[in-house]
């Protein structure tokens, strides 16, 4: 059983492997093993899982043989694991139902380049998830920015080209300025590895003069991932970026990239800065704050939005805009409520950005709401798998969605005062916001027309990565308790 414990780094270094392995392949041949290769991923981390939760306790990989202090080290929980899982299944989902538009979207001479990105961007997302180390997170927070682009870039048009290079000047000033983050904390620390670090900055912080470094540091760290990630006002990149990739990239990169920044943030506040320390920042307030006008602003322009698939987009700013809500809660229920919702939103936006494309394809290649008019009749599996994360977005019960906003008035709740009335009103008017857009959508696609003949014979590997989302999001609502119980024990390993 001690050979799982060698299973984070196989992540890691099969991913790297895999992307070199794709360049000197096929495009169909890059498409079978990044599948097969993805498959293995998934077992490997649901074996760390099991393992992890079995134990009862996380472990550390000493890469290479200097011990901390001086070395690399991964370390895996039941968070990282949790975190990883899903991470490995969003993945495997989107390049399975993407397959198609891969195909007509990519040059077919540059499809295996699109695999081999895709594979990179594996790497950094498990080393990221994996890292103790907050210089290999920046290493590959840095391979993650450049892939990101990379599968924006590969479909050559006009829009993607403009859309990648305003998403890269951007991430790489919030690059930039986690770099710098991470250059204060360890000149005032002298460590790198999160576990000493955390030793030094509990000491540090009794020191009014290293306290007021210590809180620009952190805010500085949390400006450029806040930036990476898309809170408010940083979201206006997400309309072009998601709207005009192909829908495997948009898939991927609203649901696990700008995910896994957010879970980097998490991991430095619990195990470099310390949940106690945090709780006492100004910058837990600012992020509260962000947060709220995130959910609200997000939406206003999701109603405002004419495309569906800038509408989809807009919508996810609203939904990280409730995940850095959380994080400014604060606490175990706050933080727990924050990674249950990154979980609940992968599973449910991947779902749209694979699903509009087809309601596109039997409505004249159109995104735009005026010529979707019946269309999900025109398709009707590809309306049920835009129906039913739609409900989740709302906040109907059974679904993710609704369990999430269960777990933020919960943790509200454990605040009291006027943080309790303002995520309140907040959640109010953002739910009602969804509905409106949602359903003036559902009422669209749906509304009969003289053309109903379906248009599109779905094939299984279409079909079974959208059940599969879909099982995930019933089941993070009708079982939510368990993951909540999960993340709840992953956090207790911070400890």
């Amino acid at each position: 059983m001690d050979f799982i414990r060698n299973f984070p780094m196989f992540s890691v270094v099969l991913s790297l492997f895999s992307g070199v392995l794709c360049t000197l392949l096929s495009g169909k041949k890059a498409r079978i093993y990044t599948i097969a290769y993805e498959c293995v991923l998934l077992c490997m981390v649901s074996a760390v899982l099991w393992y992890t939760v079995r134990s009862g306790a996380s472990f550390t990989y000493v890469m290479g043989e200097f011990p901390a202090p001086w070395g690399n080290e991964l370390r895996a929980g039941v968070l990282e694991a949790v975190v990883a899982v899903l991470f490995m299944a969003v993945m495997l989902c989107s390049v399975l139902a993407g397959e198609r538009y891969v195909k007509v979207d990519i040059d077919e001479s540059k499809v295996n380049l699109f695999y081999a990105i895709i594979n990179l961007m594996t790497a950094a997302l498990m080393a990221m998830t994996w890292t103790n180390d907050v210089f290999s997170g920046y290493v590959f927070l840095e391979i993650l920015t450049l892939t990101s682009c990379g599968v924006l870039i590969v479909r050559e048009i006009g829009r993607t080209t403009l859309a990648a290079v305003r998403y890269m000047i951007l991430n790489l000033v919030g690059s930039g300025l986690f770099l710098l983050g991470v250059v204060l904390l360890y000149d005032i620390t002298g460590n790198l590895l999160m576990v000493p670090m955390h030793t030094e900055v509990a000491m540090l912080y009794q020191d009014p003069g290293a306290r007021v470094v210590l809180i620009m540091a952190t805010g500085i760290l949390t400006t450029g991932l806040s930036i990476k990630s898309g809170l408010f006002p940083f979201h206006y990149w997400m309309p072009d970026t998601y709207g005009w990739a192909t829908p495997t990239s948009a898939a991927v990169l609203s649901s696990l990239v700008s995910k896994c920044y957010i879970f980097l943030l998490i991991k430095i506040y619990w195990r470099v800065i310390g949940i106690e320390i945090f709780t006492e920042m100004p910058v837990r307030n600012i992020l509260f704050v962000l947060g709220l006008c995130g959910m609200i602003f997000g939406s206003v322009s999701a109603i405002r939005a004419e495309n569906i698939n800038r509408m989809v987009a807009f919508s996810s700013a609203a939904q990280i805009g409730y995940i850095y809500m959380g994080i400014g809660l604060g606490g175990t229920a706050g933080f727990t409520a924050a990674v249950f919702h990154i979980m609940a939103h992968a599973v449910t936006k991947s779902q749209l950005f694979l699903t509009t494309p087809r309601l596109a394809e039997v409505s004249g290649d159109s995104l735009r709401f005026k010529n979707l008019q019946g269309c999900a009749l025109r398709d009707p599996n590809a309306g049920i798998f835009f129906l039913l994360p739609s409900l989740s977005m709302i906040g109907i019960p059974i679904f993710a969605g609704f369990s999430s906003k269960l777990m933020f008035g919960m943790a509200a709740a454990d605040n009291g005062g006027i943080k309790l009335v303002l995520v309140m009103l907040a959640m109010a008017a953002s739910s009602m916001l969804n509905a409106l857009y949602f359903i003036r959508t559902l009422i669209r696609i749906y509304t009969p027309v003289e053309d109903t003949e379906v248009r599109i014979a779905h094939r299984l590997d279409y079909n079974l990565p959208m059940i599969a989302l879909t099982a995930a999001n019933l089941a993070m609502g009708l079982f939510s308790w368990v993951f909540a119980q999960l993340i709840g024990q992953g956090f207790g390993m911070f400890a």
